[in-house]
């Protein structure tokens, strides 16, 4: 076997170990808190004064999240949420931001099909919702202060829309008045703001917090390319949690139950994460508050937290502090723009990237551009694919080149084939001095395979995991570019009056789409123009190896087959290019008749070898 299709099949195997690697079986599993009070810096509002303290012990023990209920809440009055984005209202008990649904998405490409929920009251299917509220701190008590129980009155506003924020007031008829200002944007930022009126006689000692609380787990992706689950930013780190590793807390003891509590100091921001939406909390950037992650066992309930400092309200003064919610679809623009307008760092990396994120992030950011500027996403794939291509046509030529002029020493080599006979290692020798000769390198011919590897993970990374891609058409019967093509064979690709078998099933996984058929002849043609392998077994793997390829893409999405096609498709006219360039126009056809690669008549080294025989 000759070094370059040693080197060709070692190449193409592991790539494609690894890819069948990326579908390892997710994570599925499933969390709240009772405040502690940290070591903070506490502010009086009047005066600016902040002081330093330590915690007072005990302080934390009520249920400041209520999260533990399971069965529907009383029911109360609700205030209606709508934006251009986002529809649903707020629970006054607790001012539960509980009820959202998403306008611009739906469940799937079915003209009737429901709008995408995220979140879910208490009593309903998997409830998942937002609350916020204050702990107590030395001299006050759970009962003191609003939690995700009290019932508010709004005092300002009838409906959550942008630019028309809502108001709510309880007051606990000790002196303490507290009021939260609700807004929220264009697209999916919520603003809460929770204020506090001392007039009472005594200083009053609290600490607000907010809670994102997921009840048991929906139905997951289940596959390693997506994380679905906890992300987490602290002081310019960012961190992904598994479901099953948030479980494992569970059997942790700490301080205030079983939960992770990670200091933040200067940025950053928590919250849970969906295949293509989020939910998370962020915290006045610049400001101390402690992140935690947290899971009660026997409730199901998944939650993540920020906890803010204690704040000393004197009496006759007010404190109040600002917390985020978005929640809503990860959008890259619309994270972008978070992140870079509106200061949130390191926002873009909720957007799950992966290990290649140094050739995702840039490779999606090209796409997005290219999006804009056609109008289709399907033809924005096929034109990032020839970005990439004039990328890597430097490193691309050389290999080329090195395949063309094996193809041309192809005669040569059968002849020394004949001379050496069994001698595999004369051959071996005669081989390497005539790729020295005639300054061949034949491992030059894998570099466009190992050029592909990372490129092709990393779109596939981006096609799976960016919501732009989701629903997004291409042409006729491709609606869904992150879905594998819904064609196939079993009815004639609709020429047959029965339906084609079920995404995902295997049935359809035999009876494969038009994409993949294409695939696999576009796979073909580029190999006919590599040297033909000079053993007979390796001449039937190869032959074999793009319609094993066209079924194992098959099931793949068809953004993803669509850009392998295309790609396919550049390297063989470049090839072809080359090769007709160097004096070796490939006879194609000519192969197809013949079988598995062309037997050539022996060149004149063979005669040479003869005559030296007489």
């Amino acid at each position: 076997m000759d070094d370059q299709n040693k080197n060709l099949i070692l190449a193409t195997v592991l790539s494609f170990l690894v890819i069948l690697g990326w579908f390892v079986a997710g994570p599925m599993l499933f969390p709240q808190w009772f405040p502690e009070e940290p070591a903070v810096t506490a502010t009086t509002p009047d005066t600016g004064a902040a002081t330093t303290e330590a915690a007072t012990p005990g302080a934390a023990e009520a249920d400041a999240a209520a999260a533990m209920e399971t069965e529907a809440l009383p029911e109360a009055p609700r205030l209606t949420i709508d934006t251009p984005k986002l529809s649903g209202s707020i629970s006054m008990l607790g001012g539960r931001i509980d009820d959202l649904s998403l306008k611009t998405y739906r469940e799937t490409l079915e003209p009737d099909s429901p709008n995408v929920r995220l979140l879910s009251p208490v009593g309903k299917d998997f409830p998942y919702y937002a609350v916020f509220g204050w702990a107590p701190g030395k001299g006050l008590t759970a009962a003191d202060l609003p939690d995700a129980r009290t019932e508010w009155r709004i005092t300002s506003g009838a409906t959550l829309a942008p630019g028309q924020p809502v108001t709510l007031a309880w007051d606990n008829g000790k002196g303490l008045t507290f009021t939260r200002t609700i807004a929220v944007d264009e697209d999916f930022m919520f603003t809460v703001t929770d204020a506090v009126e001392n007039t009472g006689a005594a200083e009053a000692r609290l600490a607000p917090y907010g809670i994102i609380a997921r009840h048991g787990l929906p139905k997951l992706q289940n596959i390693y390319v997506v994380h679905e689950g906890i992300i987490r930013r602290t002081d310019g780190t960012y961190e992904e949690t598994d479901y099953s590793d948030v479980a494992d807390l569970a059997v942790v003891e700490t301080e205030g139950g079983p939960a992770e509590v990670v200091d933040g100091t200067t940025d950053g921001w928590i919250g849970i994460t969906d295949h293509y939406w989020m939910t998370t909390l962020i915290p006045e950037q610049g400001k101390p508050y402690k992140a935690v992650t947290k899971y009660v066992p026997g409730a199901d309930i998944y939650q993540t937290e920020v906890r803010q400092p204690v704040l000393a309200v004197a009496p006759g003064t007010k404190a109040e502090v600002t917390t985020r919610l978005y929640a809503g679809a990860k959008e890259w623009a619309t994270i972008r723009d978070y992140q870079d307008k509106v200061g949130i760092a390191g926002f873009i990396d909720s957007i799950d990237w992966g290990w290649f994120y140094f050739l995702t992030k840039p490779i999606f950011s090209v796409l997005h551009w290219l999006h804009g500027l056609i109008g289709n996403m399907g033809l924005a794939i096929i034109a990032l694919t020839f970005v990439l291509k004039v990328l890597v046509l430097p490193l691309a030529y050389k290999s080329y080149v090195s395949m063309a002029r094996m193809k041309e020493l192809q005669p040569e080599m059968e002849a020394l084939k004949e001379r050496a006979g069994e001698d595999k290692q004369k051959l071996q020798r005669e081989m390497m001095q005539l790729y020295k000769d005639k300054k061949v390198n034949p491992a030059a011919g894998c570099l466009p395979i190992l050029i592909q590897i990372p490129i092709f993970f990393s779109l596939y990374k981006v096609i799976f995991v960016t919501i732009e891609l989701r629903h997004a058409p291409f042409f006729g019967w491709l609606k869904d570019l992150s879905a594998p093509d819904p064609s196939s064979l079993y009815n004639l690709f609709g020429l047959l009056p029965w339906d084609a078998p079920a995404l995902g099933s295997l049935t359809h996984l035999i009876f494969i789409g038009a994409l993949p058929i294409l695939l696999g002849i576009s796979m073909w043609l580029q190999q006919k123009l590599n040297p033909a392998p000079a053993d007979p077994v390796q001449q039937q793997i190869f032959a074999w190896m793009p319609w094993v390829f066209m079924f194992m893409l098959g099931g793949f999405a068809s953004g993803l087959v669509l850009y392998w096609i295309t790609n396919n498709t550049i390297t063989f006219l470049q090839q072809y290019a080359i090769m007709t360039s160097h004096g070796h126009r490939p006879d194609l056809f000519g192969n197809i008749r013949k079988g598995f690669g062309r037997k050539q008549a022996p060149a004149p080294v063979a005669d040479k070898g003869k005559a030296k025989k007489k």
